[in-house]
């Protein structure tokens, strides 16, 4: 004889008894209102606190439970030890106090994640400086100690994401700032790579460049060819401040190089201009430039000397000193020849 069931029935609950889905529906409930407490109230109600024996008390070791619930000790331990530090500032009742299926008012969800560490690594000295680091950042520190422990994940991130490259470059110079050891490591690897010796140098000469500009924007300034700093004019220190807004205004990450060399070009060709339109001007940048020159050239001579003669005698040296020493004397007549007759 072949039964049939009415299709509503099937799906009934025997009373007093939860069918599978309301069980699911009250426990996500219960999960959604109270996030990981829920199950945290789970283990602090049945594992058994450290110091007590199996004869003090009904609830189980937190391997046993752990066998039970099909998971790890060190899983279920993560969920105890962060019962025990919300007892121990008053948020939960102390593991002693509860029992075996007792239900008690669990605090909110945005609570847990205070108390909660998903990783073993956290509890190190380093995890407790990314725990620390990632709650001034406003990010969960499981985040954090997640991809530190993988930084393999993050390496991969950085190769293929341009933005994640962008956050990785921002924190590293954060952290170089402050870190001497890691400052050193980074100068060593860009001097042993050609790539980034040349986008050093070309960064180096553009920020060069634009501080030549800035000088006389900001403090009406220029310096001239010979060496000589000098007062602005005002004509010059407008074009100055106009090239310098053009600058401030390129978005981050745009190449200045091309335009901070228009701005340099400009203003070099402006001082000198400005230069050779004042005669009392030319004729100073004249003798500073002289000055300059017998400066460096007094400087070698001294740094000369003749203990190894013998050694390092050639022809070619004499001849070329004699010449020398004719040039001197001819610029020495010239300038004694344009002295002021007393």
């Amino acid at each position: 004889m072949t039964v049939v069931l009415d299709p509503s029935a099937q799906s009934a609950p025997i009373q007093g008894v939860l069918d599978p889905i309301s069980c699911d529906a009250r426990d996500f409930g219960a999960y959604a209102r109270n996030g990981g407490w829920a199950f945290a109230l789970m283990v602090a109600r049945s594992v058994r606190p450290g110091g007590q024996s199996a004869d003090e008390t009904p609830k189980v070791s937190a391997k046993e439970f752990a066998e039970l619930a099909g998971c790890s000790p060190e899983r279920v331990m993560r969920y105890y030890k962060a019962w025990d530090r919300a007892a121990d500032e008053g948020l939960v009742p102390h593991f002693e106090v509860l029992v075996p299926g007792q239900d008690i008012e669990l605090p909110d969800a945005e609570a847990w994640q205070t108390y909660y560490v998903s990783r073993s690594s956290a509890t190190s000295e380093r995890g407790s400086a990314i725990t620390e680091a990632a709650a001034a950042e406003g990010i969960r520190p499981t985040k954090a100690l997640e991809v530190a422990e993988n930084p393999t994940a993050l390496r991969a991130a950085i190769l293929a994401d341009p933005s994640t490259a962008q956050a990785a470059r921002t924190a590293l110079l954060d952290r170089v700032k402050e870190d001497p050891a890691l400052q050193a490591e980074l100068a060593r690897d860009i001097a042993r790579t050609d790539e980034l010796k040349k986008a050093v140098a070309t960064e180096t000469r553009a920020a060069d460049r634009i501080g030549y500009v800035r000088q006389i924007a900001e403090k009406g300034q220029i310096r001239t060819p010979a060496g000589q700093t000098l007062d602005a004019p005002a004509e010059l220190r407008s074009e100055a401040e106009r090239h310098l807004s053009l600058l401030d205004e390129l978005d981050e990450g745009e190449d200045t190089g091309e335009w901070a060399t228009e701005a340099y070009d400009t203003m070099k060709n402006l001082v000198v201009e400005t230069v050779e339109a004042d005669p009392e001007l030319r004729v100073q940048e004249r003798r500073t430039k002289f000055y300059s020159s017998l400066q460096k050239a007094t400087k070698v001579f001294e740094e000369l000397t003749f203990d190894d003669a013998d050694d390092i005698y050639e022809d070619d040296m004499v001849q070329r000193l004699e010449e020398l020493q004719q040039a001197i004397g001819s610029c020495i007549t010239a300038l004694r020849s344009a002295a002021p007759r007393p």
